[in-house]
């Protein structure tokens, strides 16, 4: 593989290819020292070095290029000798590609962890050990440090939808003080550290949170705080107020978005990567997407539909089995049912991804979008 790196920092870490004519959508690279990853890229969510049901040989064959795991669940269980043991992340989960790793902060502070969140970070309770741990932006950095990942993600502190404005002012002023810590931390020769953005739904908050970031010039940005229930008109308005806050120099990521339509709305405002564990939780619940829109696999129309899922699609689901068998695999709970419903919704995502970065290159994403959209309404 090429050597991207020279010493300890990172030549042109994301480059920008083109951007297309009639909209902010843009093909870019992002230089990891697992390689290179053509954007737009979506990550499959592989939250304890698994994406359910899925191998890792399958995923490369459907075209994914960089995952997406998370580091306090892996810090919980296997833990972090485990994995060094294991070679670290890409070893222990048999993976080549990039893998970013989360922070875990959006994880720790659910309703139903027990947490206690101040200004140096956050105090947890281990439900397998009972014991009470210390959460800092240093540690978070460190134990993603042993896992190797290619970028990993500055601890932050995301507020509920519907906050009022002084809860996500102090959520924002945290998230700023966090990212100022985690500077203190080196970083290991080829791994980016990506910050991110809050601010709720407040614009003011949003460009104060972007300002002071970016001046602390990390590798890239992720922009947090959305898709939590919020509407997605408001999404939509949040996102196209944050994108021009990030530089064009810098790698953007959404993150929790998966859904064709707003994967296609954020690539249009300039978003270059993606994850969410959408394609495969749908798949477990009996929803395919398809050319045509989603079709719920369950309904007794399917018994005797002895049709592809999609006629377009080239994955292992669609070039082997009918809808008729994955419809009976599902009645009868069998577990193929899930592998089979996970190959083709992620093989869609990464094949509507991938022909988004082609029409970019040739100045019809507008085009494109429209095409991808009309069959989903």
């Amino acid at each position: 593989m090429q050597c991207l790196f020279s010493g300890k920092g990172i030549n042109n870490m994301y480059k920008l290819i083109h951007t297309d004519k009639n909209t902010g959508a843009r093909a870019g690279k992002l230089m990891t020292k697992h390689g290179i990853i053509n954007t737009p890229a979506f990550m499959p969510v592989a939250t304890k070095a698994t994406v359910k049901t899925i191998t890792t040989d399958e995923l490369y064959e459907m075209g994914t290029q960089v995952l997406i795991s998370n580091a306090f669940h892996l810090l919980l269980s296997p833990g972090m000798e485990v994995i060094q043991r294991g070679g670290g992340l890409h070893k222990f989960m048999n993976w080549k590609g990039g893998i970013f790793t989360d922070s875990g902060g959006f994880q720790m502070i659910r309703k139903d962890f027990p947490f206690k969140i101040n200004d140096e970070g956050i105090i947890y309770k281990n439900l397998r050990d009972g014991k009470k741990y210390s959460y800092t932006p240093e540690i978070c950095l460190m134990n993603q440090k042993l896992l190797g990942s290619d970028v990993a993600m500055i601890l932050d502190d995301c507020p509920a939808y519907g906050s009022e404005f002084k809860v996500v002012e102090a959520s924002m002023e945290r998230t700023i003080k966090w990212a100022a810590m985690a500077k203190n931390v080196e970083q290991n020769h080829g791994q980016l550290f990506f910050a991110i953005l809050q601010g709720g739904t407040f614009a003011e908050l949003r460009k104060r949170c972007a300002e002071e970031l970016i001046e602390m010039d990390f590798d890239g940005y992720g922009i947090g705080g959305l898709s939590i229930g919020e509407p997605k008109e408001i999404m939509n308005d949040v996102l196209k107020l944050s994108v021009p806050l990030v530089p064009e120099d810098k790698a953007r990521y959404l993150m929790g978005v998966g859904s064709p339509i707003e994967i296609l709305n954020a690539i249009e405002s300039g978003i270059d990567i993606f994850d969410s564990a959408f394609p495969t939780r749908n798949a477990r619940h009996q929803t395919l997407m398809t050319s045509k829109g989603s079709i719920d696999i369950a309904r007794n129309k399917f018994a005797m539909d002895f049709s592809p899922i999609d006629e377009n699609c080239g994955c292992y689901m669609c070039k082997n089995y009918t809808r008729a068998y994955l419809h009976h695999l599902f009645k009868e709970s069998e577990l193929l049912a899930l592998r089979l419903a996970s190959i083709h919704n992620l093989h869609f995502i990464q094949s509507l991804v991938i022909g988004a970065r082609e029409a970019i290159l040739e100045d019809s994403f507008s085009e494109y979008r429209k095409n991808v959209i009309a069959g989903f309404v």
